[in-house]
């Protein structure tokens, strides 16, 4: 393994971020997808786990963000200040909500996945251009539909909403989103209960009593129900952006006393009454002392006492019975087996295990790193030639081309074409294609797929909810194989769908004997068990580069990624990308990319802070990211080319989803992989790192790796000590329930 750069060029004095001090990470945790992080997430995972608040403040300078975040920022802290100060003081009626709209917009984009600091409105590109504009793609782009909180709402009520909103001090542009989350009358909800603002996505608790005092005058106090109940739901909201489906009970009420909540226990079964929360008893897994002969029954098992919010307890309890379901279903007739036994016969060591296991069993789970989809689609092409209609469904749309072109392998190989004239017609779509019925087989007269066999790749990624509802769509007699790498990081939604299942044993496993390729595959596999092994690159397949500081990182970065790979490995920069820790901070996602324009691509930002030719992540909903470079702008938008298909991201949504892409999160990361990665771990994100994390982010690169390294000891530390943080589900208990354990 190299330890030195392809060059020996030092930092200059004016290398971005050189010699700053940079404030504390802006961390990718794993709710940390699209969004930056959520503080008050971090503080209820940390409460889950026993740990203290973890809300950071710092007035350090940063000469690596932009002039507009700085200002942002500065505003935030000052804020605070204020709203401590005033707390101290008598509750003045017709206060206003404290903060401004451009700062409660800037909250909603944090939590909505927006990294772009608050800019200036989105400009049309003059009347002559700078540059020739790219000619617009043969397919007709469609708009990207909006969600659901823009969409547009009657006149009056709308009206009425923007009305109390600015009687009390907050932005009429919480008109949409007040609409979506509280529904016809949502005016009169919201003069009821000023707390109900709280279920607009990224209002917080301090804004909300602001705009309660506004409406209510003498009469808001700190122990109304009304406000106990309403952030009771919102710290479950918050632990759901933080992985939980369901919290402690003693972690919630811990939660709530931070959150200046008089009553914890009063305003938990406030909202449990009010249906606002579900209430759980889970049995724990601890065995029943053994009773003397003769002797009464011991008292009932232990429980453990959880609190939920019933759109993720009714996702659990559905995808639990789905599976069992799947699991206890007689798998369609599909030839003897004979034919099954034959396929696994000619079929590599690891996936005839694969495919003998499948041949028996409605659900199955298969283990492995990337080169173990290889095994996959051998199981579909066998299961094509016993007459079944397999599918496959993939992450991301470069792992479904991925999928596609090891499918076609073995259509080249037997001569078939996978068309419905040479047998069953099985293919690759993406999971969101798959349940939206724009990719897949579609679905047959009862609402469930038309297949035979689904094999979900990219296992992990799966949240609660995306996994109930492919369950739910199965029918009857299906054959169901989740199939990914546990080691990776878990979903940006709540739930750990797959490692629950690894857990709970209900079904059979089977773990690949396919290793990943080369010196990068080696280095992945050794972390993956918790080891940092150095290992021989003779290519240069896996480079060090030691920085001391912040500024050396970023310089040293955008020098691999534009110079020095591309010279010395032959990838070009535009396959090559980079993956830090978080979004903020000197070394983060928006420092980087900064950067990286500067030295790839300069240009104004005409359009929204993005010009033609800029890399960038499209984030069409919350956890999915999708990379792809801007093509132009018009009066419908931001014109996008991801993954090969064209996207129109309308105005009103580009700053909210559209990010520049030459640097990601590992988060953002997840399901892609390019020939060349560089990994950034700047010294300010050692806490951050996990064995996880590293894997994932070493993992991304196929040929070559350069890891731009500033925290000494802790990736050592991070890869042998620090686990995958910890999700509070339900999932576990519930199979346990339905399947007896396989053992």
């Amino acid at each position: 393994m190299s330890t030195e750069p392809e060059t020996t060029e030092e930092v200059e004095p004016g290398t971005p971020g050189a010699g700053a001090t940079a404030d504390p990470q802006d961390v990718d945790t794993d709710t940390d997808t699209d969004a930056d992080t959520d503080t008050d997430a971090a503080a209820v995972t940390d409460a889950v786990e026993g740990g203290a608040e973890t809300e950071g403040a710092a007035d350090a300078a940063k000469l690596s963000e932009a002039e507009a975040e700085l200002a942002a920022q500065r505003l935030e802290r000052e804020r605070i200040e204020r709203r401590k100060a005033e707390k101290q003081g008598p509750i003045a009626a017709g206060t206003k909500l404290s903060g401004t709209a451009a700062d409660l917009l800037a909250a909603v984009r944090a939590v909505e996945s927006g990294e772009k600091p608050v800019a200036t409105a989105f400009r049309e590109p003059e009347p002559t251009p700078r540059r020739a504009v790219a000619p617009e793609p043969v397919p007709r782009p469609q708009p990207v539909a909006a969600p659901a909180e823009t969409s547009a709402a009657p006149a009056p009520e709308a009206a009425a909403v923007r009305a109390v909103l600015v009687e009390g001090g907050a932005p009429d542009t919480l008109a949409p989103g007040a609409l979506a989350a509280l529904g016809e009358g949502a005016d009169g909800r919201l003069r009821e209960d000023p707390w109900q603002l709280l279920r607009v996505a990224g209002v917080r608790p301090e804004q909300a009593d602001g705009f309660a005092r506004a409406l209510l005058g003498a009469e808001c106090r700190p122990d109304d129900e009304r406000r106990g109940r309403a952030v009771t739901v919102w710290l479950l909201e918050q632990a759901a952006l933080a992985g939980h489906t369901a919290l402690d009970a003693p972690a919630l009420t811990a939660a709530l006393a931070q959150r200046a909540v008089p009553d914890p226990d009063a305003a938990v079964q406030s909202a449990l009454a009010e249906g606002d929360a579900l209430v759980f008893q889970d049995a724990l897994d601890t065995a029943p002392p053994a009773q003397e002969e003769g002797a009464e029954e011991s008292e009932e098992r232990p429980v453990r006492v959880l609190i939920g919010l019933e759109r993720y307890a009714l996702a659990e309890e559905s995808l639990a019975d789905g599976l069992a379901r799947v699991m206890n279903s007689v798998p369609k007739t599909d030839g003897s087996a004979d034919g099954w036994e034959q396929a696994a016969a000619s079929a590599t060591r690891s996936a005839a295990e694969l495919i003998r296991t499948v041949a028996g069993h409605g659900l199955v789970l298969h283990t492995g790193g990337h080169a173990s989809q290889a095994e996959a689609a051998a199981l579909l092409h066998a299961a094509r030639g016993l007459g079944l209609r397999g599918w496959a469904a993939t992450h991301t749309p470069s792992g479904r081309d991925d999928c596609t072109a090891r499918m076609a392998r073995y259509d080249l190989a037997d001569g078939s074409s996978g068309d419905a004239g040479d047998g069953p017609v099985t293919g690759v779509a993406t999971v969101a294609g798959l349940l939206s019925g724009t990719e897949g087989p579609g679905r047959d007269a009862e609402g469930a797929f038309d297949l035979d066999l689904l094999v979900v790749l990219d296992a992990p990624q799966l949240d609660v909810e995306t996994a109930a509802m492919l369950a739910e769509s199965l029918p009857d007699g299906a054959r169901l194989v989740l199939s990914g790498d546990p080691g990776v990081l878990w979903s940006a939604g709540p739930g750990r769908v797959f490692a629950d299942l690894l857990a709970a044993r209900v079904c059979p496993q089977v773990a690949s004997r396919t290793p990943d390729p080369g010196p990068v595959g080696e280095l992945v596999s050794g972390v993956g068990i918790g080891e940092l092994n150095q290992v021989e690159a003779p290519g240069k397949e896996v480079v060090i580069v030691p920085v001391r500081d912040a500024g050396e990182a970023v310089h040293r970065t955008v020098q691999l990624v534009a110079d020095s790979v591309p010279r010395a490995i032959g990838i070009p920069a535009e396959q090559t990308q980079v993956i830090t820790p978080g979004h903020g901070g000197a070394v983060g996602t928006r420092a980087l990319n900064s950067a990286l324009k500067e030295r790839l691509n300069p240009g104004p930002g005409r359009f929204g802070g993005f010009d033609p030719g800029d890399r960038v992540a499209h984030s069409p909903a919350p956890g999915r990211t999708t990379v792809g470079h801007v093509v132009k702008a018009d009066a419908d938008g931001l014109h996008l080319e991801c993954s090969g298909l064209p996207v129109v991201v309308p105005k009103e949504r580009v700053e909210q989803s559209v990010r520049h892409g030459w640097a990601l999160t590992a988060h953002q990361a997840v399901g892609l992989r390019w020939p060349a990665a560089v990994v950034v771990l700047p010294g300010d994100a050692a806490a951050a790192l996990t064995r996880p994390w590293v894997y994932t982010a070493f993992g991304r690169a196929e040929r070559h790796l350069s890891v731009v390294h500033g925290v000494e000891q802790a990736l050592q530390r991070a890869v042998a000590e620090v686990p995958q943080k910890p999700r509070t589900t339900r999932l576990p208990a519930l199979l346990k329930a339905q399947v007896p354990a396989a053992g």
